[in-house]
């Protein structure tokens, strides 16, 4: 073999072993490699051994993936959080996706959370902090009286309502975003309002609380709310039965289930009894929710004093201007309980 043939059949050689090189490195990082799609989770402070465990159900081969990722020193740049993966990425954009740290926000959403406990456990499913973490923040009491709250009134802080958050955000961020989420919810309008009706912030969300417990009913919050504020704006002492139900489960136990509040419950030693204290209990008695909030903001305008549940359209009230028109509900509200069996 001259060389010339030889020469040639080298070049030929190395052309088929570059070209070949060529394919594989290509195929490493451009051939699509994810075989599904859904959200990765990566927790704060993962080493890459752990973000390769917790994405290798996404991959159809993990170690083009991992070649990958350590040519792009990925490793020296891992950031937590919630990242949507597609089906058919290639290495390189999945890495370049992680790297960049562009997560997915979580819709974060709440409802009436009585007490912190089911607050911390209803945010903890839905961000990275566990529940302790978060209670311990939010009961921070140093933050408490900084913000203006008080252990009475601090759940006020929290409205709620649906909003953004970084999945991986800590506990310190979420309590700081939801001051700021207070703030905005307190808007112009909102401060007008209260202020014509002679109350703060604090006192507003107070009522509303008793307006929530009093009524599950959104379109009969604003009567609810017109009674109170005139039993509050003539010196009557309020004899909400949600406070003395407040006040019993403080005494007997958070989960302490009463349907019926009892003349003897009237009785109860507690700043929250509303039949012995004129004006508004120390603090809410509920998370309410925007609707109640609102509802003492923009009340319905009447003249009644009186409400006793309806036992002709359960879950609303009769309202009444006279004792003796209410005494008449209240009997039958009475009589029908005791049909029913609740004695408690």
């Amino acid at each position: 073999m001259n060389l010339k043939k030889l020469f040639l059949l080298i070049f030929s050689l190395v052309l088929i072993i570059g070209g070949f090189l060529a394919y594989n490195f290509y195929g490493k990082i451009y051939k699509p490699n994810t075989t599904k799609e859904g959200f990765l989770y990566i927790p704060t402070n993962s080493t890459f051994q752990e973000v390769e465990n917790l994405v290798r159900p996404f991959l159809k081969r993990v170690k083009p993936f991992v070649w990958v990722a350590n040519k792009k020193r990925y490793s020296n740049s891992i950031k937590p959080g919630k990242y949507f993966i597609s089906k058919g990425l290639n290495n390189n954009d999945l890495v370049n996706l992680l790297r960049s740290g562009k997560q997915t926000t979580v819709k974060l959403s709440f409802n009436n959370q009585d007490t912190f406990e089911k607050l911390a456990g209803r945010i903890a499913e839905q961000i990275e902090p566990d529940s302790i973490s978060l209670l311990n923040t939010l009961t921070d009491i140093s933050f408490i009286t900084k913000v203006g709250f008080n252990n009475n009134t601090a759940l006020g802080m929290y409205i709620p309502n649906t909003y953004e958050f970084y999945w991986n955000t800590s506990a310190e961020a979420f309590k700081s975003k939801m001051l700021n989420e207070y703030k905005r919810f307190w808007n112009t309008s909102r401060l007008e309002k209260a202020k014509k009706l002679n109350l703060s912030k604090v006192e507003i969300i107070t009522l509303a609380s008793i307006v929530q417990k009093e009524t599950a009913t959104v379109s009969e919050r604003p009567m609810v709310a017109q009674l109170y504020l005139n039993r509050l704006q003539d010196k009557w002492p309020l004899q909400a039965d949600p406070t003395i139900i407040f006040a019993l489960k403080n005494k007997l136990g958070k989960d302490t289930v009463i349907k019926r509040v009892l003349t003897k419950d009237l009785e109860i030693n507690s700043p929250y009894n509303t039949y012995k204290t004129r004006g508004l209990p120390p603090g809410l008695i509920a998370m309410p929710d925007i609707s109640s909030i609102d509802a003492v903001l923009n009340p319905a305008i009447h003249e009644y004093y009186y409400m006793c549940a309806s036992i002709t359209s359960i879950g609303k009230h009769e309202f009444a201007k006279t004792l003796s028109q209410h005494n008449k509900n209240a009997l039958k509200y009475q009589i029908w309980l005791n049909k029913q069996g609740v004695n408690r």
